[in-house]
């Protein structure tokens, strides 16, 4: 068996970390004038304790390398046991939540998905509200880290082809790690402040402005309000549309871009795929719209956002797009399922995949047009190994399977087949909004049973550490070895 003091230690860290910083919506409640402050600090006490406690108890094992098994363990562990302890405000004050209720809600939190249980938004006390920024804000940092350091290292679903990039960490996961996110926290408060600044000449009020910001740049979605990105018309759209966009980019090209270099930024394949799938969006809907009879400046906003938003996995939503016509919601369904670029917030498959496969696919047909000729696939001028390609063929089949078999378990609860299918995608691309009247842009999750939200939880979870990362710690392999 192998030691597992060194995940111990590093989780009670993260946890007391965590906990120390639910001293900020406990002062924004005390500014505020709201008595409902001590449940932060309650909650910030539980959670820093309970954190120091495993951290110290593990201390006397730490290791400035770690082995692939807990590096796995460590990867899914932090991601469970954060969200765990982000809930408790939400038990121990407003909105009294129950547990399922407040895991849900931590969960989508933390894993940038933006699916809320919560309603009343408006009238809920200010440091909950930005609380569950925080989270999305939190997990936005988290997954750039672990996508950088941690997916690449694991091989999990062709990121090994990353390693090669300036953060190759040469097995010392911790080190690195630390390293990486003190320089990528420098590019992420920057985006954060100037979208901040945005919106408040934009003329978002400055408490709506921050909480936007910082689920915008972590391409979250959460709202403070039940009617999300739509009560904010006009400039600040397209705000919201340019910095979903900033954040689907890799940020080590930001990075790069701070240390002077900006052709890695302008010429990643990566970042080309990406714009030229979204403009091609945006042309395509905003002319459905337009020859429907829209203003083609509103046609051209709305597309612009709520397309960026689904593309990125932000959730945003400023109109109920369903009611564009049956075109536009299977386009949405499918736009969902293919996310940002690797090394951003943004979730889903990610683009980067989908080029690996084409490239696969352009090299097998020109195998079966010249059984003689040598056709290698090859990406941002690189020969791509069949070990990159088998985890991206893998990766694409297990996303679908378990797509499938999710879609199954929710329908059983009782849900349709569109709200099964639609929230199975949801969750596990970590979109936010489904589709259908119960939980589509104009409701939320909180009418599903019991079962479906822990079901979704999961799937949120697995789904932001790219399935593998999870799967493989399930497995009587992984404990034996």
């Amino acid at each position: 068996m192998f030691d597992l003091r060194p995940v111990g230690y590093v989780t009670g860290l993260l946890v007391a970390a965590l906990g120390a910083t639910m001293l900020l919506p406990m002062g924004v409640d005390l500014y505020y004038g709201n008595s409902h402050w001590p449940v932060f600090l309650e909650s910030a006490l539980i959670t820093s304790t309970v954190g120091g406690l495993a951290a110290l108890a593990s201390a006397n094992g730490v290791k400035r390398q770690l082995t692939i098994q807990q590096t796995f363990l460590l990867t899914t562990g932090v991601w469970l046991m954060l969200p765990v302890f982000g809930a408790l405000p939400f038990v121990m004050g407003e909105p009294h939540a129950r547990l399922v209720d407040a895991f849900f809600e931590a969960m989508s939190g933390m894993t940038t998905t933006g699916s809320t249980v919560f309603t009343g938004l408006e009238s809920m006390p200010r440091g909950v509200l930005v609380w569950r920024s925080m989270l999305q804000w939190f997990g936005g940092v988290g997954i750039i880290v672990v996508a950088m350091v941690f997916l690449p290292e694991l091989r999990v679903g062709g990121m090994q082809i990353f390693r090669t990039e300036s953060f190759d960490t040469d097995g010392k996961v911790l080190p690195r790690a630390a390293q990486i996110a003190s320089r990528i926290s420098v590019a992420y408060f920057f985006l954060t402040t100037v979208c901040y600044i945005a919106y408040v000449i934009a003329g978002v009020p400055s408490f709506h402005a921050a909480n936007h910001a910082l689920t915008t740049v972590a391409t979250g979605g959460f709202s403070t309000f039940d009617g999300s990105f739509g009560a904010f018309k006009g400039a600040p759209e397209y705000i919201a549309a340019v910095f979903m966009i900033l954040a689907s980019l890799p940020f080590v090209r930001y990075v790069q871009l701070m240390n002077g270099s900006s052709r890695p930024l302008l010429r990643d394949t990566q970042i080309r795929g990406f714009v030229l799938v979204l403009l091609v969006l945006i042309a395509a809907v905003t002319l459905f719209q337009a020859n429907g009879g829209a203003p083609l400046e509103q046609a051209f906003r709305e597309t612009i956002f709520n397309f960026t938003s689904i593309l990125t996995g932000t959730g945003y939503a400023s109109t109920d797009y369903q009611l564009w016509g049956t075109f536009i919601v299977v386009l949405i369904f499918f736009v969902g399922l293919i996310g940002g670029c690797a090394g951003s917030t943004t979730c889903s498959i990610k683009i980067f995949r989908y080029q690996l496969l084409l490239a696969s696919i352009r090299a097998q047909i020109g195998k079966i047009h010249s059984p003689h000729g040598m056709f290698t696939p090859r990406y941002d001028g690189r020969r791509v190994s069949e070990d990159v390609l088998s985890s991206v063929m893998v990766f694409f089949v297990a996303f679908i399977v378990s797509l499938g078999v999710l879609a199954v378990l929710l329908g059983a609860t009782g849900l349709d087949m569109i709200t099964s299918l639609s929230g199975a995608a949801a969750a596990l691309a970590n979109i936010g909004p489904g589709l259908g009247d119960q939980i589509g842009p104009a409701g939320n999750y909180s009418g599903l049973s019991d079962t479906a939200k822990w079901l979704l939880a999961a799937a949120m979870l697995i789904g932001r550490l790219e399935l593998m990362a999870v799967f493989a710690i399930l497995t009587g392999n992984f404990w034996r070895n």
